[in-house]
């Protein structure tokens, strides 16, 4: 396997070997759980390779999103090679079921911004950046879509943000255009009504879509769930920072939101805490 070229710029003080993408967490790295998964940190270039193809399936066959043509079968952005790749496999086929991207602050400033800063003005969260990451492009492959899996993602992401003394986690939470049987963006203004009234953020931390979905010219009166991952990062305690965007090649209207380390349930917090303590 090719080794990647270039590690990303360290922001823990825990002494790592040379080359280690990841600083102070090589507890996490092909972790077995429950003896059916495992979660690691990719490092080498294929196994990043196998986290776009898994996004591909869920992304272009499964939502239909338009996506650049860089590799075939493969979803691939200019953010990819800046960002740390964290893996869900199989343990009895080996296979990569689940997957997260992390931009870290460091990173951040190397590549110019973060995706959602394309999706959204972001001025007001400028006074969180120092201490904050971006997680997206997760997805779960259909065979595996249970609670182990997220569950893995986010003790890893745990342990992360806690060794590397990060406190906020903001992203683009997707809603498909044809969502619970509903066609356009119906559902997704509906949605939108429900947790603006519940859950959206204190307003110095509001932001605005660059292209807004046109949520006054839909129907926002059915009663739809959310996508099962906006309804998780809810009862994280997550906020919405405002009105979705429209994402046309996706098929999709994002929501952006941002979770606080401090705003988390005391199972999770416990993750943190113990990191911290062991940097």
């Amino acid at each position: 396997m090719k080794e990647l070229p270039t590690p990303t710029f360290a922001v823990s003080p825990v002494a790592t070997p040379r080359r280690s993408l990841h600083p102070g967490v090589h507890a996490l790295t092909a972790v077995p759980l429950r003896g059916k998964i495992s979660v690691s940190w990719a490092r080498h270039q294929d196994e990043i390779r196998e986290a776009q193809r898994l996004r591909y399936q869920v992304f272009a066959l499964e939502m239909g999103a338009t996506l650049p043509k860089i590799l075939a079968g493969h979803d691939i952005d200019l953010f990819d090679d800046y960002c740390e790749h964290l893996l869900v496999r199989d343990t009895a086929s080996g296979q990569v079921i689940g997957t997260y991207r992390v931009l870290t602050p460091t990173q951040v400033r190397r590549v110019g911004g973060t995706y959602s800063d394309t999706e959204f003005d972001l001025v007001r969260l400028r006074s969180l950046r120092a201490r904050m990451v971006e997680l997206g492009r997760s997805c779960v492959h259909a065979d595996h879509r249970h609670g182990g899996v997220i569950l893995a993602l986010w003790g890893a992401l745990a342990e992360f943000m806690g060794r590397n003394q990060l406190d906020t986690m903001i992203g683009c939470a997707s809603i498909p255009m044809q969502h619970q049987g509903v066609l356009g963006g119906h559902a997704a203004a509906s949605i939108w009504r429900q947790v603006r009234q519940t859950h959206l953020a204190d307003i110095e931390y509001r932001v605005t879509p660059r292209l807004a979905l046109p949520v006054e010219q839909l129907d926002d009166s059915l009663v739809v769930e959310p996508p099962a991952l906006i309804r998780g990062y809810l009862r994280l305690g997550a906020r919405v920072l405002g009105a979705p965007a429209w994402d046309p090649d996706f098929n999709s209207a994002d929501l952006p939101m941002m979770m606080r380390v401090s705003d988390l349930p005391a199972r999770y917090l416990k993750h943190f805490s113990t990191s911290v303590a062991g940097a």
